[in-house]
This record gives structure tokens, C-alpha cells and sequence, in this order.
């Protein structure tokens, strides 16, 4: 069979036979899975972050700091497949917790996010001179209101890119979130293979949607620090 004819029995299938459905519902579940855990990760790693440059002048400080450095070696040191399968299989069973597998998936990804932004932010906020966190402690503002006012925005600027590599990662890692019953877009094209009994057009079809996204993702990044480079242009002029 031809690359035509291959094409042609996909297309009926997708089209004719609802097959754009499962589709769509793999591409909705992909992006709300890569998008919320980039929103948990990014509030977890903020917080671990703060709690790993926060100075260690009491055993509290030093405790959650050993807590935080537990928490980045566990989710970076394993696959997130392993962390997708103890949680769904073990950890909710054990827990006696009933969830669905797109949301046990969000809390997974979110917490692995988690891991890897908070050592991206760390680095963003030790990039942050340290005379702005004296300023702030100068005019009496205490440490966690200069981190969020003064220090994290600043860090964040400095990060940007990073973040958007992290994003694209938690997109292209959703193709994992089928081993627990998730549709992603993965697994929607596995069952359009199995139906027309060719994975040769879905799969480069998968492909092609999983490079736009890439593609959209990065463009409107560089958009963004174009922004903010005109934007620290402005004010350092209007100084």
C-alpha cells in the first residue's frame, strides 16, 4: 500500500468516522496536562527555591531546606513514567484516593515541574544582584516581601527562556500519561492506528502537530522577551 492509499484510509477514518474527536479530546487533555503542571510547577519551585536561599539561621530553615533538597533529588532522580505509575498504582490505592487519571497526571507533572523550576528559579534569583535585596531590607521591607516584590520578578525575567524549555518538555513528556488510561495525543493516534490497522500516517501526523506546538510555544517566548528587553529599554532611558 502506497503512502496515498495510507493517507487516504487515515483520512476516512479521521474525518468520516469521528476519528478527529479522540484527537481533539488527546490534544485538549495534553495541553491542559502540560499547562497546569506548568502552573504547579511553578508555584512549588518558587517556594523551594525561597526556602533554598533563605538564610539558615535557625533548625527550622535548615529542616524545610533538607525537606526541599529530599523533594528535587526524589522527582529529578527518577522517570516521570515511574512517578506517574507509584502514584496512580500505589500511592492512591494506599491513600484510598479515587481520581481520575488526567488529574493524578496534573499532580504529577506539576510536582516533577516542580523540581526542576526550583533550581531553574534558584539560579534566577542568585543572578538577581544582591544589592536589591539590601535596598528593600533598607527601606524596611521584610525578606519575603522583597522576594516578591524586588527579587522573583526580576529572577523570573532572567528565566524566561528556561521556563519555556521546561513548558516544552511537560509537552512532549505527556506521551507518557497513557500508561495510566490518560488520552493524550499519543494514545489517540495509537487508536487510530489500531483501527486502520497503519501507524505509518498517525504517527507522522503526531509528529507534525507535537512540532507546531513546539513551534507556537517558542515563538511567542521570543515575542515575550522581545517585550521585556523594550520594556527595560524604556525605563532605563526614561532614568
Amino acid at each position: 500500500m502506497n503512502f496515498e492509499k495510507k493517507f487516504e484510509v487515515f483520512w476516512q477514518f479521521f474525518h468520516d468516522n469521528g476519528g478527529y474527536t479522540v484527537v481533539l479530546e488527546g490534544l485538549r487533555n495534553t495541553l491542559i496536562i502540560a499547562v497546569l503542571g506548568l502552573v504547579i510547577g511553578i508555584i512549588i519551585g518558587t517556594l523551594i527555591a525561597t526556602a533554598r536561599v533563605v538564610p539558615k539561621t535557625n533548625p527550622l530553615v535548615k529542616i524545610l531546606d533538607w525537606i526541599a533538597r529530599l523533594y528535587v533529588s526524589f522527582f529529578r532522580g527518577t522517570p516521570i513514567v515511574v512517578q506517574l505509575l507509584l502514584f496512580y498504582y500505589v500511592l492512591m490505592p494506599l491513600l484510598s484516593i479515587n481520581l481520575k487519571s488526567v488529574p493524578v497526571a496534573v499532580v504529577v507533572f506539576g510536582l516533577n515541574s516542580g523540581a526542576y523550576i526550583s533550581e531553574i528559579m534558584r539560579a534566577g534569583i542568585l543572578s538577581v544582584d544582591s544589592g536589591q535585596m539590601e535596598g528593600g531590607r533598607s527601606v524596611g521591607l521584610s525578606f519575603g516581601t522583597t522576594m516578591i516584590k524586588i527579587i522573583i520578578p526580576q529572577a523570573v525575567k532572567n528565566i524566561l527562556p528556561t521556563l519555556g524549555n521546561e513548558f516544552i518538555s511537560l509537552i512532549k513528556e505527556t506521551s507518557v500519561v497513557s500508561f495510566v488510561g490518560a488520552t493524550d495525543l499519543y494514545l489517540a493516534f495509537q487508536r487510530i492506528g489500531s483501527n486502520t490497522y497503519d501507524f505509518m500516517v498517525p504517527y507522522l501526523v503526531m509528529a507534525v502537530i507535537y512540532i507546531v506546538m513546539v513551534l507556537i510555544i517558542s515563538t511567542l517566548i521570543r515575542i515575550m522577551e522581545r517585550r521585556m528587553r523594550k520594556s527595560d529599554h524604556s525605563l532605563q532611558q526614561s532614568k
